[in-house]
């Protein structure tokens, strides 16, 4: 208990929490968390445009988070989430537009 304690009074913690190196990626988690709540709504809601821009904006920020020194997992994580996100949303575009049979 009091490594836990000594660690999260640390110089290094503190300035890592007061950094855009934590709170950006934690503002960005809005971003998935959306779109997976969005996967219940009807897919004739889904933007085409919007969902393949959202692709590949994570795609490069994933690549981003990973190359950065030091490498921001957080961000890493939060658009990995967010690829997976977007895809089933992007499959479920095409499924409806495309695929599915309309009467």
């Amino acid at each position: 208990m009091n490594r836990i304690r000594k660690l999260l009074s640390s110089k290094e913690t503190r300035e890592y929490f007061m950094s855009t190196h934590f709170w950006g990626p934690v503002a960005n988690w809005g971003i998935p968390i959306a779109a997976i709540a969005d996967i219940q709504r009807d897919p004739k809601y889904i933007s085409g445009k919007m969902t393949v821009a959202l692709c590949l904006y994570s795609a490069m920020f994933m690549r981003f988070a990973f190359k950065v020194q030091p490498r921001n997992m957080l961000l890493f994580a939060c658009h990995f989430v967010n690829e997976g996100a977007q895809l089933t949303q992007g499959f479920r575009f095409i499924r409806y537009h495309f695929t599915d049979k309309k009467e």
